[in-house]
């Protein structure tokens, strides 16, 4: 099938955007320019911080949008005027009617899960928390109900039972990027004809994450909390908090897999055996094996002993 160039605006913000962007460029498409978030000031200095999709816009020369509100006029007339057969999403924000009506085809957006499963803002984080062993991407036209426009494609992905959100993370990014221009083939196809989403009661959601639901429930199962541990890791952590001085303990790695007979715990008691650091459930143990302690630095379980031996057998929240 011989398909043309199309004429494309790409609205994304973060490092999963990047690959999408970047295979974009180099296809035989035109990318227009980009949107993405504004500049913002983080950490104790307030430095300018600028977005992973600005960063490699400004290192090759690409027309940048950096629009505080997305119904403004001005900027709505400047998209119009580029005339796109095209936008495409990727990890952006929540796109106006007035907006997403604009190209001709129509705006296609790329969600990082099987779609209807996992609509949401956190897609990655609760395949893995949810304890799920496959899931993968999905292309889909952009309508005026978040995550619910008619699909495009989709690519499955498994998930290792030991796999974080950072790992699988990196794998969908890689396949999302070569998803967005098999999709563009098929939106040129003549005989394609996208699927209407129907979702169902076993289908999962994928809620923006806080400080509740990233919080360990140490009345839970060993396998939940594992796979919360992993959902949540490297970003933005499991917690929990020690009873005693109420510092925030964030965990980024266990195992679910501990055999060693002991007595019995109440739920959410930490305790150092034969050099592991274990932690009490509601029907056994995980062993931690990468946690931080409010104040100090990340340490794997061995650093964590030698530095914390008052721990041992002390309450967590």
């Amino acid at each position: 099938m011989s398909v043309k160039a199309l004429n494309i605006i790409f609205m994304g913000t973060p490092d999963f955007a990047v690959d999408c962007l970047d295979n974009l460029i180099k296809s035989k498409h035109n990318v227009l320019g980009v949107v993405t978030a504004e500049d913002k000031k983080a950490g104790r200095g307030k430095k300018i911080k600028i977005s992973n999709v600005k960063e490699y816009c400004l290192k090759n020369n690409i027309k940048i949008f950096q629009p505080e509100k997305l119904k403004n006029i001005d900027f709505i007339n400047t998209m119009k005027s580029f005339d796109p057969d095209l936008f495409i999403v990727v990890a952006f924000r929540m796109l106006p009617e007035v907006l997403w009506k604009i190209p001709k085809l129509g705006t296609i957006n790329l969600h990082a899960s099987l779609l209807p499963n996992l609509r949401g803002a956190a897609p990655i984080h609760w395949a893995i928390i949810n304890g799920l062993k496959e899931t993968g991407l999905t292309t889909f036209f952009i309508n005026e109900k978040i995550d619910c426009g008619n699909i495009i494609e989709q690519s499955k992905v498994q998930i290792d039972k030991n796999q974080n959100t950072g790992d699988l993370y990196n794998v969908l990014k890689k396949i999302g990027s070569k998803l967005i221009l098999s999709s563009l083939d098929l939106i040129q196809d003549k005989s394609f004809k996208s699927i209407n989403q129907y979702a169902s009661n076993n289908d999962l959601s994928a809620p923006k994450l806080d400080k509740i639901n990233t919080k360990i429930n140490w009345n839970d199962s060993s396998e939940n909390i594992h796979n919360l541990i992993r959902g949540l890791s490297p970003f933005p952590a499991a917690w929990t908090s020690i009873k005693e001085n109420k510092k925030i303990l964030k965990i980024y790695k266990s195992k679910n897999n501990y055999t060693k007979t002991l007595k019995d715990y109440q739920p959410g008691i930490i305790i150092f055996n034969d050099n592991s650091i274990l932690a009490s459930t509601k029907d056994g143990f995980i062993e931690i094996l990468e946690l931080q302690i409010q104040g100090k630095r990340k340490m794997t379980s061995f650093e964590f002993i030698n530095g914390y031996k008052t721990l041992d057998k002390q309450q967590l929240n």
